[in-house]
C-alpha cells in the first residue's frame, strides 16, 4: 500500500515538474537571468563570488533553496553531467551541535543513514545498496583531501567534521570514481568554513545543553590581516548517553592559514585534531530490544580514536585560462576497540577482554591542471587532468587485554599478541582526466578516464587455535604470512548535459567503478564473522540520468533514475557452526553478481512565492524527498541467495519537511520513512545472535528552530520528536554485536554569540 502511494507521489512530482517546465517558456526575465548565470558557470566562474574587471556580483540560481547543485566546474573538479548535490549549512535549520545527519542531509535523496550514534561522533551514510558503515563506500574528504583511515585498504571514516565548522557538503554519486577514487558510492567532501575577508578578527561561541547530560562547547576565531586569512576553532562534546554504558567525550580542533605569495600563487595550510573516547553499550537480541531498548548487558566495552590530519594546498594561476592545484596531505592516526565481542545472547562472565589496535600513517599528493580552451562552439570548454600519489601503512594488532571494566587500552603481551599482528603497506598511483566539451545550444559532453596502479602488502602472523568438542586445546601456534598483490586497471566514463534557456538542465552519466578488498577482509578474529580466504575485489558500473533546476524561483527539483551493477559483490551470508552447537555467524565472501536500481527525486516548493504572499508573511518551504530502490542478486549457484534482495536496500526512503523563516526566526520539521531491509544476502528474518536478521521499517521526526537578535542566536532542537523505538543497524562487531537501538527523544538548547 505504502509502495503504491510512493510511486504515485513520485509520478505526480515528475508530471508536475514537466508541466511547470512547459509554462516556464513564458518567463522572459527568468530566461535572461539564467543565461547570465549559465554563461558564468560554463566558463568555470563560481556564481557565488565576486569577479573583478569588470565587477559582477550575483547569487547562485538555487541559493534560496535547501536543494543546491554544484557549479559545472568548481575547485579544479568537473561536476557537470554527474549526479551531484550540495548542502549549504547556512540554508538549513538543523541540530549541528550533535551532527544530526538526518537533518543535515534531508535534501539529498536516497541516502540510507544509520541512527546508532546519538552524538553524531561517526556518521554512517550509504545508499543504493552500499553499507553506511562509517561512510566507507564513499570517498570521504575534507577540503578536497582524504580523511578516512586508508582510502583503499581501510576506507572507514572514524572522524566526522563538526557541522558547526562546515560551510557546505558536496556529494557526488558513482561517477565520482573518475576524479576522486574508484568507490561505488562516489564522494562526500566536507568544505570547512573560511575566514572573514573584511575583518581582522571575528569570534563565534556556541554553548549547547541537552538530554542525557549532553553538553557542547564550540569556539571559533577568524579574520584577515593584510593578505593572511586565518581560522581556528575548537569543539567539545560529551554525554552520558541514552542507554546505560554509552557515555562519550569528543574533542575537535581545526586551524587554517592562507595567503597569497604573489598575484598568481596562493598557499593554504590546515591541521585537524580529533579525539574521542566512548563507552559502548553493546548490542541487543530481538527479544531484548522488544523488552527494553535502553538496556545494556555490556559494561566493559570501550572505543578510542586519535586523528591527526594535515594538508598543504597550492594554487597557481599560470595564465587566464590555465591553473594548477596541488594538495599535499597526511593522516597520522589510531583507533582502539576494547571489550567482549562474544555473541550478545551470551552473558559477559568477566575475564580478559579483546583489544584491536590500529595505527594509520598515510601521505599523499594530488595535483590537477585545469585549462579552458576554445572548442567547436563559441562557448569555452575545459579540461582537468591530474595525478595522485599515495603511500600508507596500516598496522593492526588483536590480542588480550585486562579483565577489568576501565578503558585500559594496553595488551597483556604486546610483543606477542594472542590474535594477530600485521602491517599493511599500501601504494597507489593514479592518473585521471576529464573534459567538458561545449557543443553549443546548451549541449555538452563530459568524457573521463582514470588509470590506477595499486600495490598492497601484508606481513605478520595470526594465531591458530584448535579445540576439540570438550574444549581441550589441540593446536596453539602462530602462522606467519607475507603477501603482495599488484593490480592495474583503467576506468572510463562519459556524461552528457543540456542546459535549457530556462532554469533547468538534463544530465546523464555512465562510469565504471572498482572496490578493492579491505584489510579487514584479510584477517579478523571475531566469533560473529568469518572471512572467505579467496575473497576478491569488486567491479562494476553506475548509470545515472536526470533533470534538475529551478523554475520561477518557486520550485527547485532534482529527479533522476540510476542503475548500479556489481560483479562479484562482497556480501554476508548466514552460516552456522558444526554440531552440537550450530552457533550462527556471518560469512563474508563474494556472494554473486548483483544490481540495484531505482528513482530518486527531491522537490522543494517556496509556498510564499507560489501564492504571491506579501513580505509580512514568513517564507514557507515544503520539501519532498523520495527514493524507490530495488536490489537483487543474480547468477548464483547458491539457491539460498538466488534472486534474493541485496542487503541494506530499503525499498523506499522518504524524507519530507516543512520550514519557515521570518524576521530572524527559522524553524524546520523533517519526517523520515525508511522501508524494511535485510542485513545479509540470504534475507534472514531472525537469528539467535541478532547480528543477522531483518531491519523493520521505521519512521522518525526531528524539529529545530532558531532566533537571531543582534549578535546573539538561540537554537532549540528535538530529535526523534515522537519518541519512536526503532533500529537501523545490526552490527557483527563494535559497537555491537547485535541490534544497535536508535536514541530516544532528546532535546537541546544552544546559545550563540558573535563578536
Amino acid at each position: 500500500m505504502l509502495g503504491s502511494m510512493l510511486v504515485g507521489m513520485l509520478v505526480s512530482m515528475l508530471v508536475g515538474i514537466l508541466l511547470v517546465m512547459l509554462l516556464s517558456a513564458v518567463s522572459a526575465s527568468a530566461q535572461q537571468r539564467t543565461r547570465t548565470l549559465d554563461s558564468l558557470r560554463k566558463h568555470g566562474v563560481r556564481t557565488d563570488t565576486a569577479q573583478a574587471q569588470p565587477v559582477l556580483v550575483t547569487a547562485s540560481a538555487v541559493s534560496n533553496f535547501t536543494i543546491s547543485t554544484v557549479d559545472d566546474i568548481d575547485g579544479g573538479t568537473i561536476f557537470a553531467g554527474k549526479k551531484s548535490e550540495q548542502v549549504r549549512m547556512s540554508s538549513i535549520t538543523a541540530n549541528t551541535s550533535s551532527n544530526n545527519a538526518r537533518q543535515v542531509f534531508s535534501g539529498v535523496a536516497g541516502l540510507n543513514i544509520w541512527d546508532n550514534d546519538g552524538g553524531g561522533v561517526q556518521m554512517g551514510i550509504g545508499g543504493r545498496g552500499l553499507s553506511p558503515n562509517r561512510t566507507s563506500n564513499f570517498t570521504t574528504r575534507q577540503n578536497g583531501y582524504d580523511i578516512a583511515a586508508d582510502p583503499l585498504g581501510y576506507p572507514e571514516s572514524y572522524y566526522t567534521p563538526p557541522m558547526d565548522a562546515v560551510d557546505r557538503i558536496q556529494v557526488v554519486r558513482g561517477a565520482g570514481s573518475l576524479r576522486y577514487g574508484t568507490q561505488f558510492g562516489g564522494m562526500i567532501n566536507f568544505v570547512m568554513r573560511e575566514p572573514k575577508k573584511d575583518s581582522t578578527f571575528e569570534g563565534r561561541v556556541r554553548s549547547t545543553y541537552g538530554s542525557f547530560n549532553y553538553a557542547g562547547l564550540y569556539a571559533e576565531g577568524s579574520g584577515t590581516v593584510e593578505d593572511v586569512g586565518y581560522i581556528a576553532l575548537y569543539q567539545l562534546r560529551r554525554s552520558d548517553g541514552w542507554r546505560a554504558n554509552s557515555g562519550f567525550a569528543v574533542h575537535t580542533a581545526y586551524a587554517s592559514v592562507a595567503t597569497s605569495l604573489t598575484q598568481s600563487l596562493r598557499v593554504k595550510a590546515d591541521y585537524t585534531f580529533f579525539a574521542y573516547q566512548s563507552q559502548q553499550p553493546g548490542g541487543l537480541t530481538d527479544r531484548m530490544f522488544a523488552d527494553n531498548p535502553s538496556q545494556s548487558i555490556r559494561s566493559r566495552n570501550w572505543f578510542e580514536v586519535q586523528w591527526n590530519l594535515v594538508s598543504l594546498n597550492i594554487d597557481y594561476l599560470v595564465s587566464e585560462s590555465t591553473g594548477i592545484k596541488s594538495v599535499f596531505f597526511g593522516n597520522f592516526s589510531s583507533r582502539d576497540a576494547l571489550g567482549n565481542q562474544d555473541r550478545i545472547n551470551m552473558s559477559d562472565r568477566g575475564g580478559e577482554r579483546s583489544l584491536i589496535a590500529g595505527t594509520f600513517r598515510n601521505v599523499g599528493n594530488e595535483t590537477t591542471v585545469q585549462h579552458a580552451f576554445n572548442g567547436i562552439s563559441e562557448e569555452m570548454s575545459s579540461i582537468v587532468a591530474g595525478v595522485r600519489l599515495f603511500h600508507g601503512t596500516t598496522s593492526q594488532k588483536q590480542g588480550n587485554a585486562s579483565s577489568g571494566s576501565d578503558p585500559d587500552f594496553t595488551f597483556l603481551h604486546p610483543s606477542n599478541v594472542e590474535g594477530s599482528d600485521f602491517r599493511y603497506p599500501n601504494d597507489n598511483a593514479a592518473v585521471f582526466a576529464e573534459s567538458i566539451l561545449r557543443l553549443g545550444g546548451g549541449f555538452a559532453i563530459v568524457p573521463g578516464i582514470r588509470g590506477e596502479l595499486i600495490t598492497t602488502r601484508s606481513d605478520g602472523y595470526y594465531s591458530l587455535r584448535v579445540e576439540d568438542f570438550a574444549g581441550n586445546l589441540l593446536v596453539d601456534s602462530n602462522v606467519s604470512e607475507m603477501r603482495q598483490r599488484t593490480r592495474s586497471f583503467v576506468l572510463f566514463g562519459i556524461g552528457v548535459l543540456y542546459h535549457s534557456p530556462e532554469q533547468w538542465e538534463c544530465y546523464a552519466n555512465a562510469s565504471q567503478n572498482y572496490r578493492s578488498i579491505t584489510f579487514s577482509d584479510l584477517h579478523i578474529n571475531n566469533p560473529n564473522l568469518r572471512i572467505d580466504s579467496n575473497i576478491t575485489d569488486e567491479r562494476g558500473y553506475t548509470l545515472d540520468a536526470g533533470i534538475r533546476g529551478t523554475l520561477f524561483d518557486i520550485v527547485a527539483f532534482d529527479a533522476s533514475a540510476f542503475y548500479l551493477r556489481y560483479a562479484n559483490r562482497i556480501g554476508e551470508l548466514l552460516r552456522s557452526d558444526e554440531a552440537p552447537l550450530f552457533q550462527p555467524y556471518r560469512y563474508r565472501t563474494n556472494v554473486a553478481d548483483a544490481y540495484t536500481a531505482g528513482v530518486e527525486a527531491v522537490v522543494e516548493l517556496n509556498a510564499t512565492r507560489l501564492f504571491k504572499l506579501n513580505s509580512s508573511w514568513p517564507v514557507v518551504r515544503v520539501l519532498m524527498n523520495g527514493a524507490l530502490t530495488e536490489g537483487r542478486y543474480l547468477n548464483s549457484d547458491d539457491a539460498s541467495i538466488r534472486n534474493r534482495f541485496v542487503e541494506l536496500v530499503p525499498p523506499y526512503v522518504v524524507r519530507t519537511g516543512l520550514s519557515a523563516e521570518t524576521q530572524g526566526f527559522r524553524a524546520s520539521f523533517v519526517l523520515a520513512f525508511v522501508g524494511k531491509q535485510y542485513s545479509d544476502a540470504t534475507n534472514t528474518e531472525y537469528s539467535a545472535s541478532a547480528v543477522t536478521g531483518a531491519i523493520p521499517a521505521y519512521n522518525v521526526a526531528d524539529l529545530s528552530a532558531s532566533y537571531v537578535f543582534s549578535r546573539y542566536k538561540i537554537e532549540m532542537s528535538c530529535n526523534n520528536l515522537f519518541d519512536n523505538r526503532y533500529f537501523s543497524r545490526r552490527a557483527d562487531a563494535y559497537p555491537g554485536p547485535g541490534i544497535i537501538p536508535a536514541d530516544a527523544r532528546s532535546f537541546s538548547v544552544t546559545l550563540q554569540a558573535t563578536f
